[in-house]
């Protein structure tokens, strides 16, 4: 599986998880702590280290942690593990996350996940939060057994690939293909308007090609929609009508039904099918994919955001916020100067 390709053996990821329960199905570490990006968050070595725990028995992990590591929850923590993991399933994308924390000497947040509600995640988009991350590179910490996790860890990056596919042009770079992944989850996200730097996707990509290649050159190498001219970085696809349905008709189940509320008239009721075949002849394909892309993430975000203030508690909310507020003003200023 590509995703492999990508497994860390860092000592200091592990020690973190050391602090922990132990029962997890997956826990990876992500963002500018882990990959060095360009840009206002370029510097690693005090960038806090951001990392999801996904549990099969988030009401069993959670007891447990609040045994180990009590002052991490916000006022939640006197409602108990199975009122925290209630909030954690049913509201927001599915993750629970205690954020300024440190552990280790380091600046963590870590978020808590449902193995069964992140394979929903990843197989179905339903909100492409925490897919979304892992369709970026990862270092994966811990990972055990559970075949039906990996399996839909592969699906999740296939489909990224897809849906980028629909958004190019019928030739492009590798950065092109990099870019539209890296964005994709991104897309709506009103916190790229309020509280992140714009050029946020960029800077994750060009420093970490290599990383993005690594994560993608197997499923790129075997894909049928697709010539792969890998010494030249470049890439052709099918962009005819023929081509693009095979492409729709592979989409996540949660996209494929945006894009025909979108799309469909009203009084029409139309099936997905057939309005994945109209989408397909349009010119306009690959703006009609980013809107159905952008409805997804930008309510996932917004309930999200909005459960954080519950989960960080509100005086952590504020720090935190204002802690990517000024990681944006640092971007703007770097830019104007």
């Amino acid at each position: 599986m590509a995703l492999q390709a990508l497994r860390s053996s860092g000592v200091a990821f592990r020690k973190v998880l050391s602090h922990f329960p132990d029962e997890l199905s997956l826990a990876f570490a992500y963002g500018s702590g882990v990959f060095r990006q360009a840009g206002p968050n370029s510097d690693q070595k005090n960038a806090m280290l951001d990392f999801v725990f996904t549990v099969d028995d988030p009401v069993a992990w959670h007891s447990k942690n609040l045994k180990k590591n009590r002052s991490h929850y916000s006022f939640l923590k006197v409602l108990g593990p199975r009122i925290i993991s209630s909030i954690q399933n049913n509201y927001g994308a599915g993750v629970y996350y205690n954020p300024l924390i440190t552990c280790d000497g380091r600046l963590i947040k870590y978020g808590v996940i449902s193995t069964s509600v992140l394979i929903e995640d990843l197989l179905n988009w339903n909100n492409l939060y925490i897919a979304g991350r892992l369709q970026k590179p990862v270092k994966i910490v811990a990972m055990n057994e559970n075949i039906i996790l990996r399996s839909a860890l592969d699906k999740n990056l296939r489909s990224a690939v897809t849906a980028a596919f629909l958004m190019l042009p019928e030739s492009f770079s590798e950065e092109d293909l990099f870019v539209e992944i890296a964005g994709l989850s991104y897309s709506g996200d009103f916190r790229m308007v309020i509280g992140e730097e714009k050029s946020k996707v960029l800077n994750i990509v060009k420093p970490n090609i290599a990383h993005f290649r690594e994560l993608y050159s197997s499923i790129l190498q075997e894909s049928p929609q697709v010539v792969y001219k890998s010494q030249q970085g470049r890439l052709e696809i099918d962009k005819s009508p023929e081509g693009q349905f095979t492409q729709l008709m592979a989409l996540p189940k949660t996209l494929q039904q945006q894009i025909n509320r979108i799309m469909d008239l009203p009084g029409k009721n139309r099936d997905v099918e057939e309005t994945l075949l109209q989408v397909a002849h349009d010119p306009d394909c690959g703006d009609v994919v980013r809107l159905g892309l952008s409805a997804i993430v930008r309510a996932s975000s917004i309930r999200q955001s909005a459960k954080g203030i519950f989960t960080a508690g509100v005086k952590k909310s504020v720090v935190y916020g204002s802690w990517k507020l000024h990681k944006m003003w640092k971007g703007w200023l770097r830019k104007a100067s």
